[in-house]
């Protein structure tokens, strides 16, 4: 974990953006304005006012990411925009028709600019505010129909709006809270949204343990990530007025510079972030402590929350002798496509979050290239390999391998394959001391570490899934909040049904231990109704 100078505190301002808006001002945005179309899931799209099917204007394709341009309307397809940008002078900025994004062609890059993000979202709000759908209505409606309101006395002038029961106090759970795309960042969206909503992190973020108004790691030059992270936990969570999505760009900005050769707005790996991002928490609490993560006993929240231990017994095939190693993790990653495939609908395989943690702990045998050398035989020997876990987190995070190298085509392919995940989930089964005595016959025996004090059960509070391909994918996130999954795609969130999450391709997945769960659920709290405007504040992007 080396520390990394600090070259920037925040990413280069696009050239031609900024000159667009000193020629044209906010007039382009205000014009597209009136193109800008809703869909009924809460994405935002621009619609071509002159045809139903937008065509690129140079080659008439109409497949891929098409381009509309603010000086001209014209549209170009990705591999025209640049040629569109040389030819017209100026004509430089563009959006994403499909997600309604700021794209650089003379860049060949997204942009993000705030004034844009107003104008996207200013135009979702008028057409949310005419709908009846939002999750703060239909809860709150929920709930009344439920205490004996009838639904005359709801559409009575006045009473909706200023009613101050405790009941409208529970419209929508705190921290529910959309997040801006800041140019290719649902990346870093989904996995701030699944760390948000992780209990230990929100109880140690909003109890104050990591203040940014004191921390002193952070300076002008450099930016302290725990402390943007603190910053969010405060906007997400503080309970206020403003529910409209929040933009991460501090965030971003700091993360950044904790990982440089990733300063980009280029689609990222969210595993990878995700483990970055931990690494970075790590990195600026445990220099405050003078701990390192090879003690083995850092005190950090990236450790204490997400940190377990795996334990790997190589296993002489010749006389038995066993070397046991033991490895720090925060997470366990597994492999989708070995275990034994089922039918889904009769058209895909699917597998088995259960086959793939049983093959995680599966004895392998090694090839005859990696003979390890036995301390007993005093030579090279054909060996197995046994995984387990010997300690557990308190959340445990476990990722997917959807993304894999093919032999036959040397390149990176997806694997789209289906997989069943329970809600409810018991690794005692995974557990070392389970996996050591089934080796032995079950027999019973102390076991070191054993700990009946440890829960074993964990309930799922967060589902990161990709969608589309290695080029052109998309990441969201299923929320669990008192049993209520929402789902939220960068600034959209809205209620979805369990038989919608159980169907995703799920690429992270998040658990808590049933403890925390539960007690999470009693104690969750709703946010204040204001008793000036509305009492039922709408979430900006939800449907």
């Amino acid at each position: 974990m080396s520390a990394r100078k600090a070259s920037y505190t925040n990413p280069r301002p696009c050239k031609h953006l900024s000159a667009y808006k000193l020629k044209h001002g906010l007039s382009g945005y205000k014009s597209l304005q009136k193109c800008l179309k809703t869909t009924p899931d809460g994405r935002t799209s621009v619609e071509n006012p002159t045809s139903k099917i937008s065509r690129c204007s140079c080659c008439n394709g109409f497949q891929g990411r098409l381009y509309f341009c603010l000086i001209c309307s014209s549209i170009s397809c990705s591999s025209h925009t640049l040629l569109h940008a040389q030819s017209e002078i100026g004509h430089d900025l563009a959006v994403d028709i499909e997600r309604a994004e700021l794209y650089c062609c003379a860049c060949s890059d997204q942009v993000y600019d705030p004034d844009f993000d107003k104008t996207v979202m200013s135009k979702h709000l008028s057409c949310s505010t005419s709908s009846a759908d939002s999750i703060g209505e239909r809860l709150c409606e929920r709930k009344r129909l439920g205490s004996g309101v009838q639904l005359a006395d709801l559409n009575k002038s006045g009473q909706l709006a200023f009613m101050r029961d405790n009941r409208a106090k529970s419209c929508y759970p705190l921290g529910l809270r959309g997040l801006n795309n800041l140019g290719n960042t649902c990346f870093m969206n989904s996995v701030l949204q699944a760390l948000l909503h992780a209990p230990p992190m929100r109880n140690y973020f909003l109890s104050d343990r990591h203040n940014r108004r004191t921390c002193r790691k952070r300076s002008a030059n450099r930016l302290c990530l725990p402390c943007e992270l603190d910053g969010i936990f405060s906007a997400v969570y503080s309970g206020g007025a403003d529910r409209t999505p929040y933009s991460p760009a501090q965030f971003l900005y700091s993360w950044w510079q904790h990982s440089e050769n990733l300063a980009s707005y280029e689609q990222q790996d969210a595993h990878e972030f995700f483990i970055s991002v931990l690494d970075g928490i790590h990195e600026r609490e445990s220099k405050t402590r003078n701990q390192t993560r090879d003690s083995g006993d850092c005190q950090c929240i990236t450790h204490r929350v997400f940190s377990g231990q795996l334990r790997s017994d190589v296993t002489c095939m010749t006389c038995g002798f066993t070397s046991t190693t033991y490895d720090p993790c925060l997470d366990i990653s597994l492999d989708l496509g070995s275990n034994k495939p089922v039918k889904r609908n009769d058209s895909s395989s699917s597998s088995t979050l259960v086959g793939c943690l049983d093959l995680f702990t599966k004895p392998e045998k090694l090839g005859a290239d990696q003979k390890l050398y036995c301390q007993n035989c005093r030579e090279l020997r054909d060996s197995s390999k046994q995984l387990s876990i010997r300690k557990l987190p308190l959340v445990l995070c476990l990722h997917v391998k959807r993304f894999e190298h093919s032999l036959v085509r040397k390149m990176m392919r997806k694997i789209n394959s289906y997989m069943h995940f329970p809600f409810s989930l018991d690794m005692t089964p995974y557990l070392s001391s389970s996996i050591v005595r089934n080796r032995f016959g079950n027999r019973i025996f102390a076991f070191e570490g054993d700990d009946f004090d440890i829960s074993t059960e964990f309930e799922i509070f967060a589902v990161i899934t990709h969608s589309g391909t290695l080029d052109s994918g998309h990441y969201l996130t299923y929320l669990r909040i008192k049993d209520q999954w929402y789902r939220c795609d960068n600034a959209w969130i809205n209620e979805v049904d369990e038989r919608v999450v159980r169907a995703s391709q799920c690429y992270m997945m998040f658990y808590v231990h049933k403890t925390l769960y539960y007690k999470t659920k009693e104690d969750s709290s709703c946010s204040p109704v204001s008793t000036q405007k509305e009492a039922f504040h709408r979430i900006a992007g939800c449907c």
